[in-house]
């Protein structure tokens, strides 16, 4: 999402060299969604990676769909989601088109609806793996309930959240229960949360634990920050969203630190401003 107009706006040049400085450092798995830069991202990342002779064995492509959004592309006059059979393998053609791709690896439905029909869903799905344009499915921002109503008619591998240090809600709502119980892994988008972009007292009371740590598993605090959510027993798989090749390059010193379990703690004491219960 922050590769193309929705962030930095790069260039196929630019996310060419991107994509060479992720596999140069073991990241290969690349998160998109129809709807990234206005419907334009994906198609600027099938030309950069071609650009970048990586192979398409070499990486794992994931998309997500359903998202109706009002842009250039589509004038619609509401943003609105969409998951019928129909539209749903609609769109993932239209993705391997852009990604200039004969498969997704993963597939998502973007967000939930009032309107989703599990039959509807499980029939794209299995057209889809049928035909070989995905290999796994899964769902993004879907609570466990919507995720049981998907999952009685289609296997759910995935489940994309929102989590963090700053919002853990996940840990105490069900949400990582119900996945771990379930066998489905967690994916977490904005797995930094606000620790850099908001100045509060939660923000503070967190760098301030982190100065500590990082000097402890001479690590930077972002990487710090992703260690704390590997340390959970679910097996949440961050998503990271930075553009900047340094940033990249560090991010997977995370796989190498144990944390410790009182540290952990600290750091989530820290996060909610009072003891734990």
């Amino acid at each position: 999402m922050t590769w193309g107009s929705s962030g930095r706006n790069l260039s196929a040049a630019e996310m060419s060299d991107l994509i060479k400085t992720c596999i140069d450092s073991g990241i290969n798995t690349f998160d998109h969604a129809d709807i990234y830069g206005g419907y334009t991202t994906e198609e600027t990342f099938g030309d950069a990676r071609l650009m970048s002779g990586v192979s398409r064995n070499n990486i794992r492509l994931i998309s997500k769909c359903g998202i109706q959004y009002p842009s250039e592309k589509r004038p619609l006059k509401v943003k609105y989601y969409e998951y019928s059979a129909h539209y749903i393998i609609w769109s993932v053609e239209h993705s391997l088109m852009n990604l200039r791709t004969d498969y997704l690896d993963l597939l998502l439905l973007h967000r939930p609806s009032p309107l989703m029909h599990p039959d509807e869903i499980s029939e794209a799905i299995a057209r889809l793996k049928s035909d070989g344009k995905i290999v796994d499915f899964g769902v993004s921002n879907f609570t466990p309930t919507q995720t049981e109503l998907i999952a009685a008619r289609t296997v759910v591998a995935v489940n994309q959240i929102q989590f963090s240090l700053t919002h853990p809600d996940p840990m105490t709502d069900g949400s990582l229960d119900h996945m771990f119980r379930t066998g489905i892994r967690p994916m977490a988008w904005n797995p930094l949360g606000t620790v850099f972009r908001e100045e509060t007292p939660q923000t503070e009371r967190i760098k301030n634990e982190l100065v500590h740590m990082m000097a402890k598993y001479d690590a930077p605090a972002d990487v710090i920050l992703l260690a704390w959510i590997l340390k959970h027993p679910a097996g949440i798989i961050p998503v990271v969203g930075t553009t900047s090749a340094e940033r990249l390059k560090q991010l997977p010193k995370a796989l190498e630190i144990d944390m410790e379990t009182e540290d952990w703690f600290v750091l989530w004491v820290a996060a909610r401003g009072m003891k734990v219960p």
